[in-house]
């Protein structure tokens, strides 16, 4: 027999398995958060270095704090609409998860500081706050999903202000991750708008203009940003926006034909996974085609692990 292994929470008799931890921050989902550092770092001129790295492990425990807190903060929600989740079925007690969402906040900020000092840290700050913002307050208002556009942008934008030689200015920093942020962050949109249907099935219109949207942002990632385009940017360009269009936009097509909840939910599944490929085609956009195709090179990886821990 398998042995599990556990994690003892201090000062209480709770003993939660760590399987049942990773489903609660669905681990592999973490796998879409490097691509946001590294397509804002890439457009600062700076796709990787070391403390490139430090602020994309920043970003990642930020990404866990999240959905953690989602957890915690849906306890009665999902009790009734995903009762199998680590939380309602009583797997991870509700302050547990919250204790894991301060701690990897905590752990975040420390990294982005650790990394970058002042600048990084002040870039990780927003970050957090919107993210705590969004779980406990904002995730069911019409501005929900611009919150989580938002943090999104700001988590490209982290990768552009990673301190350094050559560094940009934040003026500079912000100009040249503008479109890259803006077409993260419309994905983002799109993915929240569709997962606010993901029990209940969503009218044909929802997944139809998430459609759409997802369309035109695949074909303004392959946009080269000048005419000097050496010829293999615009080619892992436009391979990253077809896996794009094929990960996520196959699935939102099966949403239009039948938007039931199962479709709905699958869709988001395929977003979340399915924005690597997109990252992948900004990075390769920006000129470093060697680090988008190590992006394109994990998405299947992504892909498989999203089936067994699901990504949303």
């Amino acid at each position: 027999m398998k042995e599990q292994k556990t994690f003892v929470c201090s000062g209480s008799r709770s003993v939660v398995r760590l399987t049942d931890l990773a489903l609660l921050v669905r681990a592999p989902a973490a796998l879409s958060v490097p691509g946001d550092v590294i397509a804002g770092a890439a457009a600062a001129g700076r796709p990787l270095s070391t403390r490139t790295l430090g602020v994309i492990g920043s970003s990642i425990c930020l990404y866990w704090a999240g959905m953690a807190l989602n957890d915690y903060a849906d306890a009665t929600v999902d009790a009734v609409e995903r009762p199998d989740r680590p939380v309602p079925s009583g797997r991870v007690p509700r302050r547990i998860a919250l204790a894991v969402a301060g701690s990897l906040t905590a752990a975040g900020l420390g990294l982005a500081a650790a990394a970058g000092g002042r600048r990084s840290f002040l870039g990780a700050l927003p970050l957090a706050g919107l993210v705590w913002a969004y779980d406990l307050k904002l995730k069911h208002t019409l501005g929900g999903p611009a919150a989580m556009a938002g943090a999104r942008a700001l988590d490209v934008l982290a990768g552009a202000l990673t301190p350094g030689h050559g560094a940009p200015s934040v003026r500079e920093a912000v100009r040249r991750t503008a479109v890259p942020a803006a077409l993260i962050g419309t994905h983002t949109y799109t993915l929240m708008a569709l997962s606010r249907h993901e029990i209940a099935g969503a009218p044909a219109r929802v997944p139809a203009t998430t459609l759409a949207v997802s369309t035109a942002t695949a074909l303004a990632a392959t946009l080269p940003p000048d005419t000097s385009s050496a010829k293999l940017r615009p080619t892992l360009s436009a391979a990253g926006a077809l896996a794009y269009l094929a990960t996520y936009g196959a699935a939102q097509a099966r949403a239009v034909q039948e938007p039931s909840g199962a479709n709905v939910q699958r869709a988001v599944g395929a977003g979340i996974v399915g924005l690597m490929p997109l990252q992948a085609a900004l990075t390769a956009r920006a000129g470093a085609p060697g680090v988008a195709a190590a992006l394109g090179v994990v998405h299947p990886l992504a892909r498989r692990l999203a089936r067994r821990i699901s990504p949303t």
